[in-house]
């Protein structure tokens, strides 16, 4: 793994733009890319990321998921803003073993209030594992407070 900072546009305000996720460690994932409403996440998925039978579990390919959309939308997030998401979907269209993956996150709608993305996760022959879709809140003032 790399040091705390990833390669993004050092103007974004938000940290979660800047600093590499805990959760990055726990899994083994890498943020390559965040800025203007994209994030790229890549994992080296392997053995210690399969369930029971042999595959990636579905967990983890959220949680890369799940992390590219988050990092993409805080990329939008003005000073004093930050955000929780409400809603989050997946669909799994083939199972993986050893592989690279890409998880790619962009922001499709972002509202005042609410923001919708949605990702992209693919192999590196470039073949659709998953897809994911998530629904983002805008929170401000004491509701950012922390976050």
């Amino acid at each position: 793994m790399s040091d705390q900072t990833i390669p993004v546009d050092s103007t974004l305000p938000h940290r979660a733009t800047r600093i590499r996720p805990p959760v990055s460690e726990l899994i083994g994932f890498e943020v390559t890319e965040a800025a203007d409403g994209h994030a790229t996440v890549v994992l080296q998925a392997g053995t210690r990321h399969s369930n029971p039978m042999g595959t990636v579990h579905g967990g983890i390919l959220c949680d890369i998921a799940d992390a590219a959309m988050g990092i993409a939308f805080a990329s939008t997030l003005a000073a004093g803003e930050s955000f929780t998401t409400v809603e989050l979907k997946i669909n799994f269209f083939r199972p993986v073993r050893d592989a690279m993956l890409r998880a790619e996150g962009r922001v499709i709608h972002r509202g005042r209030t609410i923001g919708y993305v949605e990702c992209n996760i693919t192999d590196e022959n470039k073949k659709l594992i998953a897809k994911s879709n998530s629904t983002c809140l805008v929170l401000r003032g004491d509701q950012a407070t922390g976050r």
